[in-house]
């Protein structure tokens, strides 16, 4: 039994540690923290959302990144001091604007082929995540924004989802807690919501039971691989050592950059932060005027979640600054006033402010499959859909490592996936390439 290494205990790397012992493979999971999901994978907007699918590669990015740079509260924000790691990225996200659309389309389709997995491990484990199956609705203020989101509708179609448009009557129908005045909506019934953070645990818990060793507290201080056998130096509360592997996944998030040169790769993540805010509805009346469904209001880039019946989470925002982890009231205030005025009767009075790095590709497409040395692999770069995506990228990662370890192999398949879609070789595609839905091998 071959024995793989998984870096990182967020959401990517325990579902590849998942999907890795489910396909009869040895795993140790490595994470600094005490406990998984304690970093992006803890408290995000809840989403699961194939309707969020748009990439950001898109010219208007450019322009509101210019034209916020120095309004503190922007939804976009950008740190003008320049750093080669930043220029690099954005030069790579400029180019690739021209794939816009299919890098969108392609987003689409992976997040649909996710979901059946991801609610699958959660039936069949037995994962209380506050899962909300009541859609996700799309809010508009004006008509240029409603007309692009009809743009976007027609990308989403053609990778597989559909939503529908409605008006503003319509959209209180949906959702009757809502006030302002709105343009129109889209409504996306298939989408859903839950706590990412007790499905990453519980999973966790799932694959401890399948034999998964995790190693908490353990710091990865230098990685090294030949193509049969991989060296990790760890450094815990006890000590530093050297463990050896057959194989090594990278799930590290915006960490793994560092970690993937040390493996002879270029891994180009930038770190892109986001807000959230967990308002608690302590009292009756804030648990009546607190929306049930799941919003995206387009204009401020937030997105809701309720969770249970004592939560809801507004989200959102995406700040440039490199790995910062501050908590700035000038970036939480926002979260605060958009509950406030769209649903005033909700008592702001205790919310839970938190801030996470999204591992973000120039090409806003996860970065699946092996490295220069066949038996270092990678998972990662999901940015604002890792967890939306997290479940089928775990399973195509499998399907490379099997091609390396296994190749002659006829037995193994994933559930639900043709089988050319793991036909995958020890050579990753160009960076920010996937294993796209009916194109194997491709650079999605």
């Amino acid at each position: 039994m071959k024995h793989i290494a998984i870096i990182g205990g967020g959401i990517t790397g325990v579902t590849s540690a998942y999907t890795l012992a489910k396909a009869g493979y040895q795993v140790t999971l490595i994470e600094k923290n005490r406990y998984a999901g304690m970093e992006t994978s803890y408290a995000n907007g809840g989403q699961l959302s194939a309707s969020n699918a748009e990439v950001w590669t898109h010219p208007s990015t450019i322009v509101k990144g210019l034209k916020w740079m120095f309004t503190k509260d922007a939804p976009l924000l950008m740190n003008p001091a320049p750093t080669w790691h930043k220029l690099s990225w954005m030069a790579e996200f400029v180019a690739a604007i021209p794939k816009y659309r299919e890098n969108t389309e392609t987003t689409t389709r992976l997040a649909i082929a996710a979901r059946e997995h991801l609610f699958g491990w959660a039936e069949k484990e037995g994962i209380d995540f506050d899962h909300k199956r009541q859609g996700i609705l799309h809010i508009y203020r004006n008509k240029a924004g409603f007309e692009h989101a009809g743009k976007v509708s027609t990308m989403l179609a053609a990778g597989g989802l559909a939503r529908r448009a409605v008006t503003p009557d319509e959209m209180r129908a949906i959702e009757p807690t809502l006030q302002g005045q709105y343009y129109g909506g889209y409504f996306t019934e298939s989408d859903s919501t839950g706590d990412i953070h007790k499905y990453t645990h519980g999973l966790s818990q799932a694959c401890a039971r399948l034999g998964v060793k995790f190693l908490y507290g353990y710091q990865v201080l230098k990685a090294s691989a030949d193509g049969t056998r991989a060296d990790l130096v760890l450094q815990s509360d006890a000590g530093t050592e050297t463990q050896v592997f057959d194989g090594v996944v990278v799930c590290a998030g915006v960490h793994g950059r560092g970690i993937a040169a040390q493996l002879g790769d270029r891994l180009n993540i930038y770190p892109v932060k986001g807000y959230s805010i967990t308002v608690q509805l302590n009292d009756e009346a804030s648990q009546q005027a607190a929306p049930q469904v799941s919003l995206l209001d387009d204009e401020t880039k937030l997105v809701t979640s309720r969770l249970g019946q004592d939560r809801f989470r507004v989200a959102g925002t995406a700040e440039f600054n490199g790995i910062d982890f501050d908590i700035r009231a000038d970036r939480i205030r926002p979260l605060v006033n958009w509950v406030n005025q769209c649903f005033p009767e909700v008592s702001t009075r205790r919310v839970e402010p938190w801030a996470g790095l999204r591992p973000m590709m120039p090409t806003m497409l996860p970065r699946v499959g092996a490295g220069r040395r066949a038996n270092v692999f990678y998972n990662t770069g999901h940015g604002h859909l890792g967890w939306t995506l997290s479940a089928i990228t775990a399973h195509q990662l499998v399907g490379h490592v099997h091609a390396h370890f296994a190749p002659k192999a006829n037995s193994f398949t994933l559930q639900g996936i043709t089988p050319t879609l793991v036909a995958a070789r020890t050579a990753l595609p160009p960076e920010g390439a996937v294993v796209a839905l009916g194109r194997p091998g491709g650079n999605a």
